[in-house]
């Protein structure tokens, strides 16, 4: 038994990486867990095979950049579990590369999906945390916004965007309905690179990845020990990287 037992949370981006790491381990943990992604094949396999391994979860066909889908995973959570306790906002893509190629096209779907999309699921839950009394919004940025490199910056302006914006959020619910955490991590084995147009810096991060990526499960067992607190405790920011990153 946890804290985290008899919880409720949904994830977006829950389909492989981290979002599939931490639904798998909260509910092995207990949580009820409600899945929000594109891929509607791999959703529906990671709900059967945590249902298989006998915990609770459900599917919702998630795209963060129509209100509607996220209004519908969290009603699906309401609906078939009676309440959301924490919504885990972990989509994301990174069309990272030189400022100078002017991929104006890459930066508008960054801004759409990486602040905008975060945007969309906070107006989504934020009503149902109301109402309830209690909630909690967990939401993947990254140690890009952090340590500015060549090649991410405007990645790493749309996750110091949705840093800020949970920064003003927490300073605007200090009543105590309201939890927000920030997890930043470094370099993660998941498919983000698979987003990346530009062939040769998407080498580097696939090498990056290959030589010092940590596992998934290493951010998710960091997103559990946020989720695992009392809800008088607030972690507001974790930094999560492999020892050796620079």
């Amino acid at each position: 038994m946890t804290a985290i037992d008899g919880k409720v949370v949904a994830i977006t981006g829950a389909s492989s990486g981290i979002g599939e790491a931490t639904a798998r381990l909260l509910a092995e943990y207990g949580a009820a867990v409600v899945l929000g992604a594109r891929r509607t094949q791999r959703l529906d396999e990671l709900v059967q095979d945590i249902r298989d391994r006998g915990g609770r979860a459900i599917g919702c066909v998630t795209d963060v950049l129509r209100q509607e889908d996220l209004e519908r995973l969290v009603g699906g959570a309401v609906a078939e579990f009676g309440r959301l306790d924490v919504l885990v906002g972990n989509a994301g893509i990174a069309k990272i590369g030189p400022v100078a190629d002017l991929d104006v096209d890459g930066w508008s779907a960054m801004i759409d999906v990486n602040l905008r999309g975060v945007l969309n699921g906070i107006a989504a839950a934020l009503p149902v945390f109301r109402r309830q009394g209690h909630g909690h919004l967990v939401t993947t940025v990254s140690t890009a916004g952090l340590t500015i490199t060549p090649t991410m910056a405007v990645y790493a302006a749309t996750k110091n965007a949705v840093r800020t914006l949970l920064e003003g959020l927490r300073q605007e619910s200090t009543d105590g309905v309201l939890r927000t955490t920030a997890v930043s991590p470094g370099f993660v084995r998941t498919e983000l690179a698979d987003s990346i147009d530009n062939t040769q810096v998407r080498e580097q991060i696939l090498h990056n990845m290959g030589q010092i990526g940590i596992a998934p499960e290493a951010v998710a067992r960091a997103i559990a020990f946020a989720v695992e607190q009392p809800l008088d405790v607030e972690i507001g920011d974790i930094t999560i990287r492999p020892t050796v990153q620079g």
